[in-house]
C-alpha cells in the first residue's frame, strides 16, 4: 500500500498565507497540513508516499526530503501547475498508481487520524471516504445506494437543494486497488485527458466510471470523525477552531466564536438560549417561500417595522423600538441614557459591560441560588446613589421569577424615587405562572414613563438568526430618540416579514412554550438525579448548576465538547461567584436533553 498526495496547486483563494508557499505548507494552530497528512500517514503500513508538488515545487522538496518518520518520499512534479487542475496531477502520478493499493488524498485537507486508518482497515477494496453533506459544503457530491454503492457524483448544473438528505460529500480521500486503477481508472483518466483536457477535476473520471460501472467504487460513510477542506481563510479559521492544539483552546475557540454553531453540524450546543418548540414548519415554509422576495428586496424603514412591532406586542407604535436584536436596544440606550446603573449579580453581562466599573451599583444575593425578593432589592438600594434601575426577570443566569405584582410595587417603588427601571423580559414567556406576567401593556406604560420594557425576540421565540429585539416606554420622546440614533434599515426584510406573519402563528406559540414548560420539568427531574450537580429552579430555559464532586466547571465543559461535541456555558468567570464552580444548560427538545443527561451520568464514577 503507498499513498499519493496532491499537493501541486497555488492557493489563490487564501491570499498572501501561500503568496510564498504551496498550499500544504500552511500551518494551523502551529503545524503545517503537510506535516498533519504525513505524521497520520507514516503510522500505516505504508510502502512509500508519492507527493505531486508544482507550485513552490523545492520548497516542499527540501522541506519534506527523502523520507518522512522512516517512509520513503518520492515526488512528481506539475510544471505547468498553474495552467492545468488536479487531473493532471494525478495523470502524471498514473505509473505510481498502477504499482501499488493507493490511499489518494489533497494536500489541502486536515483530518483525524482515525480518518485515513478507517479507510485502510475497511476490507474493501476501493472506497470513498464521505460524510452527511452540510449547507456550508463545498466540492463534490454524490449518491450511493443501500450498499454504500456510489450512485452518481452530482455535478453542479445537476444539484438539487431538494435532495440534501439524499446527499453525500466527497473528503476527498480514496483507496483504490491497484486491479481497479489499472483496468478502470488509468484507462479513463488517460481519454479524459486527452478528450477533455488537462484543466478538470480528477473525481470528474470517477463520475464517469459510476455511470458505466455502479458497482467499481463504494463510499465509506465517517461517523463523527474530523475533517475539513481548506480553500480560504474562512475555512481556515475554522479549522483552527476544530483542531485547536489542547482541549482547553478548543473549547476557547468554539466559546468565544458568539453562535455561528451551524459550521459544526455535530455539535449540541446548550450554551445559547432559543425555544425549541417555535416556529412551527408551517411558518418556516411560508418563510421560504418568499424567500427569493425578501432577499431582493428592501426592507422597510423604521416607522413601518415600529407598527409591526406593535402589533406583535399589542402595544401603541410611538412606545415602541425595534432592534438588530435586543443586543443594540441595550447598546443604544444603556450608553446614554442610564447614568448609574444598579445591577444584580450575577448577571447578563451586556448591560454592565456597557458602562465604566464606576457607573455600576452592584447587589449580590445572600440566598445560595442568588434568587431574590423584591423587598430585598428595594432595601439593598433604598440607599444607594443610582439613576436607574435594573431587572432581568427571569433572571440570567440563575433563573428567580419576580411575580407580577409584585414588579408593579418595584415600578411605583422607582417612580416615588425618581429613578428609571429597566426591566428585561426576554424569557418571561417561559414562567410558569397563572394571569399577567408582561409588562408590554399600553395602560402600564403611559401610567409609567419612567419604565423601559426589553425583550428579545431571538430568545422566547426560537428565532436568533432573524436578530430581533424590542424596547418599549411611555417615554415617547426618549423612543422617537433612539429611533433617529439606530440605523434606518437596522433589521432586514426576513426580520421584518417574519413580524408581519407572526399573528397566524400566535396559537402555535402559546403551545409551543406549554410544550417547553413540561419538558423543562423533567429535564429538571433528570439533572437533579445526576449525583454532582445541584440544580436551582428556574422559570427560565434554562438551569443553573452548581458542581459538587470538586470538578472545575470548566474542565466539565471542556471534557464535555472533547467526548461528546456538546457545548456548555462556563459560569465559573462569572461575577459574583466567588470561585465556586457552576454551569449553565439550555433547555432543549427531549432528544437532545436527554443525549446530555446521558453524557453527564457518564461522568458520574
Amino acid at each position: 500500500m503507498q499513498a499519493i498526495i496532491l499537493a501541486a496547486g497555488m492557493g489563490r483563494r487564501l491570499g498572501e498565507l501561500t503568496g510564498g508557499n504551496t498550499k500544504c505548507m500552511l500551518e494551523v494552530n502551529g503545524i503545517r497540513l503537510i506535516d498533519r497528512a504525513l505524521t497520520h500517514l507514516t503510522k500505516l503500513p505504508l510502502n512509500k508516499i508519492v507527493l505531486v508538488v508544482g507550485y513552490k515545487a523545492d520548497n516542499v522538496r527540501n522541506y519534506i526530503g527523502a523520507q518522512y518518520n522512516g517512509v520513503c518520499v518520492e515526488y512528481v512534479e506539475n510544471r505547468v501547475y498553474d495552467k492545468t487542475n488536479n487531473i493532471y496531477s494525478l495523470y502524471l502520478a498514473k505509473d505510481f498508481l498502477a504499482e501499488d493499493d493507493t490511499i489518494l488524498l489533497e494536500s489541502d485537507l486536515i483530518f483525524d487520524e482515525n480518518v485515513v486508518r478507517k479507510l485502510l482497515e475497511n476490507g474493501e477494496a476501493n472506497l470513498a471516504l464521505v460524510d452527511k453533506y452540510e449547507s456550508w459544503m463545498d466540492g463534490t457530491v454524490v449518491t450511493i445506494d443501500k450498499d454504500n454503492y456510489i450512485k452518481n457524483f452530482v455535478s453542479k448544473k445537476y444539484f438539487n437543494w431538494a435532495d440534501i438528505p439524499h446527499y453525500y460529500k466527497t473528503v476527498n480521500i480514496y483507496k483504490f486497488s491497484r486491479e481497479f486503477s489499472v483496468s478502470h481508472y488509468i484507462p479513463m483518466l488517460q481519454a479524459y485527458c486527452t478528450a477533455l483536457g488537462n484543466n478538470e477535476y480528477y473525481e470528474q473520471v470517477l463520475r464517469v466510471i459510476a455511470l458505466m460501472d455502479n458497482t467499481a467504487i463504494k463510499a465509506l460513510p465517517l461517523d463523527g470523525e474530523k475533517w475539513y477542506e481548506i480553500d480560504d481563510i474562512q475555512d481556515l479559521d475554522i479549522a483552527e477552531s476544530m483542531f485547536a492544539a489542547t482541549d482547553d483552546e478548543q473549547w476557547r475557540a468554539y466559546t468565544f466564536r458568539y453562535g455561528g454553531y451551524w459550521r459544526y453540524p455535530k455539535m449540541l450546543d446548550f450554551c445559547y438560549l432559543v425555544n425549541p418548540y417555535f416556529p412551527p414548519e408551517t411558518m418556516v415554509n411560508e418563510m421560504k417561500a418568499s424567500f427569493d422576495v425578501l432577499l431582493r428586496e428592501y426592507p422597510s424603514g423604521m416607522g413601518v417595522n415600529s407598527l409591526l412591532a406593535a402589533k406583535y406586542f399589542g402595544v401603541h407604535g410611538e412606545k415602541i423600538v425595534v432592534g438588530n436584536g435586543a443586543a443594540e436596544l441595550i447598546k443604544a440606550y444603556v450608553e446614554k441614557y442610564v447614568g448609574r446603573l444598579g445591577v444584580t449579580f450575577p448577571t447578563f453581562e451586556e448591560y454592565p459591560n456597557r458602562l465604566p466599573v464606576d457607573r455600576i451599583e452592584r447587589f449580590v444575593p445572600e440566598s445560595s441560588d442568588f434568587h431574590y425578593t423584591v423587598e430585598e432589592y428595594i432595601s439593598h438600594f433604598e440607599s444607594k446613589d443610582v439613576d436607574t434601575l435594573l431587572i432581568i426577570n427571569p433572571d440570567n443566569p440563575s433563573g428567580n421569577y419576580i411575580p407580577f405584582d409584585d414588579l408593579l410595587r418595584l415600578i411605583e417603588w422607582t417612580k416615588q424615587n425618581g429613578k428609571r427601571l429597566i426591566v428585561d423580559e426576554s424569557f418571561v414567556d417561559f414562567a410558569d405562572v397563572e394571569g399577567q406576567f408582561s409588562l408590554m401593556d399600553n395602560v402600564i406604560l403611559c401610567d409609567n414613563p419612567h419604565l423601559m420594557v426589553i425583550k428579545s425576540i431571538s430568545k422566547s421565540y426560537g428565532v436568533p438568526g432573524l436578530r430581533l429585539g424590542v424596547l418599549a416606554s411611555g417615554d415617547t420622546q426618549m423612543i422617537a430618540r433612539l429611533k433617529k440614533e439606530v440605523a434606518i434599515w437596522n433589521i432586514n426584510s426576513f426580520g421584518e416579514f417574519y413580524m408581519q406573519i407572526f399573528g397566524k402563528y400566535e396559537g402555535d406559540y402559546h403551545r409551543g412554550c406549554k410544550l417547553f414548560i413540561e419538558e423543562r420539568n423533567i429535564f429538571r427531574q433528570e439533572l437533579s438525579e445526576i449525583k454532582f450537580l445541584k440544580v436551582f429552579e428556574s422559570q427560565a430555559n434554562y438551569f443553573l448548576c452548581e458542581l459538587t464532586c470538586g470538578m472545575k466547571s470548566r474542565e466539565l465543559a471542556i471534557r464535555l465538547l472533547k467526548d461528546f461535541d456538546v457545548l456548555i456555558k462556563d459560569c465559573s468567570g462569572k461575577d459574583a461567584f466567588g470561585g465556586r464552580q457552576y454551569i449553565r444548560l439550555a433547555v432543549r427538545d427531549r432528544v437532545d436533553n436527554r443525549r446530555l443527561t446521558e453524557a453527564l451520568k457518564s461522568y458520574e464514577k
